[in-house]
């Protein structure tokens, strides 16, 4: 995946000038706080050259995993086309540039962010989206400075930088603020799904409509050592190498999310839940079925259309079983 044209540009009318050796050290220390969910009252993105450094290194990878999520969305709620927005989080604005690409009739945008840096940066790169976005300081944890719902409601790479034990209370703010879907976006490490997995109980309690990933609002059903993620694959610039120095032009993004909404849904019958693993005339697929079960099909060539979906379904794709699988 690649950011849109438009961002791009942007991005790299952002970065013109600036150092690469500086962006290298301030990358480094941003990777770090990230990847090991430093905790210190600071941003992590405090000051400008922090700001860019996510830029040249963090915002391709966090827009593939919110555009993934967001499409996953769009799959299961094909009537949703939401006109307003609030991303709070927001860092540069990565969710409004994902959800612009998503939904065309995206109109108008409420922006909170904490950190001045990142917001300053974020409503430059604004002015080259289509959306009208307003952009306001405030922080999730704290009284957030808007008053009215909006059809969607977004918040990604965040609850990893606030206590567990707020998660609750952070997801009872945001969906009273959602007008139909809120979608909310983790690493996808073992600690970000534990975190997803108090949202998704706390939204269903609320009365929420599971939309995304799950194809069902039941406990869920991975337990020990598992656990539930995505990938993504993002494409790197050539500063985006320089600046992580890095050799490979790719990198793989791992991710969860939950999204539900005040509307039913319409989930696929399973979700494939890891790579396929793919041999000779075989196609082995781990799924998350609706029953709320996790389980293993073996798809061989003589099942004949259902081994060709097999064989084009990645992870993280929504899957159709056959009948006697999905008790049709």
């Amino acid at each position: 995946m690649e950011l849109p044209a438009a961002l791009r540009r942007a991005v790299d009318d952002a970065l013109e000038g600036e150092a690469l050796d500086r962006l290298t050290r301030a990358s480094q220390t941003l990777s770090d706080r990230y990847r090991r969910e430093i905790r210190d009252g600071r941003f992590h993105i405090d000051g400008t050259l922090a700001a860019k450094a996510y830029l040249a290194t963090r915002l391709p990878a966090t827009f593939a995993a919110v555009r993934a999520a967001l499409d996953m969305v769009a799959e299961a709620s094909p009537t949703f086309a939401p006109q307003t927005l609030l991303d709070v989080g927001a860092g540069p604005g990565t969710a409004l540039w994902a959800a612009a690409d998503c939904w065309p009739e995206l109109r108008q945008a409420t922006i909170v962010e904490a950190s001045a840096s990142i917001r300053t940066v974020g409503e430059a790169l604004a002015r080259s989206s289509t959306v009208a976005s307003t952009w306001l300081a405030g922080d999730v944890t704290g009284a957030l400075p808007v008053k009215a719902p909006a059809d969607l409601v977004t918040l990604a790479y965040v609850l990893d930088e606030i206590a567990e034990g707020a998660i609750a209370d952070v997801t009872g703010k945001l969906w009273a603020l959602t007008g139909q879907t809120l979608v909310i976006v983790e690493p996808g490490t073992p600690a970000g799904w534990r975190r997803i997995q108090i949202v998704r109980d706390t939204l269903i309690k609320a009365g929420a409509h599971v939309v995304a990933p799950c194809p069902h609002a039941a406990p869920c059903a991975i337990a020990g050592t598992d656990w539930c993620h995505f990938s993504r694959r993002v494409a790197r610039s050539r500063l985006h190498r320089l600046a992580k120095q890095a050799d490979v032009p790719w990198e793989d993004e791992k991710y969860i999310f939950i999204a539900a909404s005040r509307m039913p849904a319409e989930p696929p019958p399973a979700r494939v839940l890891a790579p396929p693993r793919v041999a000779s005339g075989l196609v082995r697929l781990k799924l998350c079925r609706s029953d709320g079960g996790i389980g293993e099909l073996t798809v061989s060539r003589r099942d004949g259309d259902l081994f060709r979906e097999a064989r084009r379904a990645d992870w993280g794709d929504g899957f159709h079983l056959p009948q006697d699988e999905d008790g049709a």
